[in-house]
Parts: structure tokens; C-alpha cells; sequence
């Protein structure tokens, strides 16, 4: 399976400036392969925002990546997405998504995946957003695949064949 594009989460951008962490490396061996890959990796302004709370703008590969702006469509398709995720969690359908504030942004960067059309994974390091993303998958007919960090990327290229 050919890999055209990947959106990357905040938490993946973390990971791999910073060489202390324990999936550093993991990040680093991804970001390596999407690059000698010809993978575009697209970056979200709302990542950037979240990134720029304890971090600089300056810090960012931003030569490598696309940054995908917040658009209308993005907005509408959050929304949907949004009700979805707050009705499943009130429900008990999403017992490990407590914080009301990390739905809203979670949301706008599925809807930006859902609706590039190019974009095949959401990789991150958030391993409770892959059942937020089968939920939308599931419930709201979103087109996401959940790429956790935590799956070494050689791990991960065996499971694509």
C-alpha cells in the first residue's frame, strides 16, 4: 500500500523534538520513512496552536510539512463530529475521554483528515483517539485510520501487506 498522506497529531510533533522521550525514536524512524517516502505530511493550524502553549513556532520542521488551515467545511464537519463524540461519551460509549476540552480539538483535526481526501492516517501518539476515530468512522461515515507511534514503524509497514 502506497502512503500518499498523513496528517500529524500534536503529540507525534512532540515526540519526535524531543530526544528524551520514550517514542522519540518511533517518531523519528516515521517522520524519516514519510520523508525518503515522498509521504506529504500535512501539520494542522490547530496543532500549531497547541504546540505553540509550551513550545515556538520556530521549533517546528516546517520545510517538511503542509499546514492545513482551519476552513468552513473543516468547521461543519467538526461539529457533526463533535455531537457524535459527546453523545457517545455521555452514553458510556468512550469511558477513557473525560475532558471535555480535548473533544473539541480532537474533532477539527479528524474533520480536516476526513475530508483531504489525500490524507490516509492521523499518526499520533494518543491511543485513546482510535476509538473516537472508529466512532466517527462508524457513526458519521468518516474515512480515518488511526496511526499510534506506539506500533514501531517496521511493525507497522508489516501490516499494510
Amino acid at each position: 500500500m502506497d502512503i500518499k498522506a498523513v496528517l500529524l497529531d500534536t503529540s507525534f510533533i512532540i515526540r519526535l523534538l524531543s530526544e528524551s522521550d520514550v517514542l522519540h525514536e518511533n517518531a523519528k524512524a516515521y517522520y524519516k520513512h514519510f520523508l525518503d517516502h515522498g509521504v506529504d505530511m500535512k501539520f494542522s493550524t490547530i496543532s500549531i496552536a497547541e504546540y505553540c502553549v509550551l513550545g515556538n513556532v520556530s521549533e517546528l520542521p516546517l520545510r517538511n510539512l503542509k499546514i492545513v488551515p482551519f476552513n468552513f467545511d473543516h468547521a461543519q464537519r467538526a461539529g457533526q463530529f463533535a455531537a457524535t463524540v459527546y453523545s457517545a461519551r455521555n452514553e458510556g460509549q468512550l469511558p477513557e475521554i473525560k475532558e471535555r476540552l480535548l473533544i473539541p480539538n480532537d474533532t477539527k483535526l479528524f474533520s480536516q483528515a476526513d475530508l483531504d481526501s489525500s490524507i490516509q492516517y492521523f499518526v499520533t501518539s494518543d491511543t485513546k483517539s482510535k476509538n473516537v476515530i472508529t466512532l466517527l468512522n462508524n457513526e458519521c461515515g468518516a474515512r480515518l485510520q488511526h496511526l499510534d507511534i506506539h506500533t514501531p514503524i517496521n511493525e507497522f509497514l508489516c501490516e499494510l501487506f
